[in-house]
């Protein structure tokens, strides 16, 4: 086999339609657009979500809610799966080569969910006050940047 006599198989491609190339493609005279109407002319077309004037859907529907823009760069990780970790001092990098916490995570808060029996050290990583104190309840260190 070589590279110049490579093929696609048998019946993979079609040609492209061609409108308006006379009665026997099978779009001709209209070409496929119908009779009349705006989308029927050249160059007619209205942008996405118009409905001829009548106020649009999404203009209709109350604005809910608000979607913070730096919530790719927070995560939360549980107090119990702390213990899972091999190392004793843990820190951002820690938890993303465990793959705990996002690659682009740049603030981990750790929440009381779970227990903790090994002392442990965290460094540069925010403690809520629940997980702060089963922390040094266990021996542990909260060391917030």
């Amino acid at each position: 086999m070589q590279l110049n006599s490579l093929k696609p198989g048998e019946g993979s491609k079609h040609a492209s339609k061609r409108p308006g190339r006379g009665i026997g493609s099978g779009l001709g005279k209209t070409g496929g657009r119908g009779h009349k109407g705006q989308k029927s002319r050249a160059g007619g077309f209205h942008k996405v979500g118009f409905e001829g004037g009548q106020m649009p859907l999404q203009r209709r529907l109350p604005k809910r809610g608000f979607i913070s823009l730096d919530r790719a760069f927070k995560a939360e990780v549980r107090l119990g799966d702390l213990k899972q970790l091999p190392v004793d001092t843990i820190d951002l990098l820690v938890l993303k080569q465990a793959g705990m916490v996002p690659q682009l995570a740049k603030r981990v808060r750790v929440i009381l969910a779970g227990d903790i029996d090994k002392p442990i050290k965290l460094v540069g990583l925010v403690a809520t006050k629940g997980a702060k104190a089963a922390i040094e309840a266990a021996g542990g260190s909260v060391a917030e940047a």
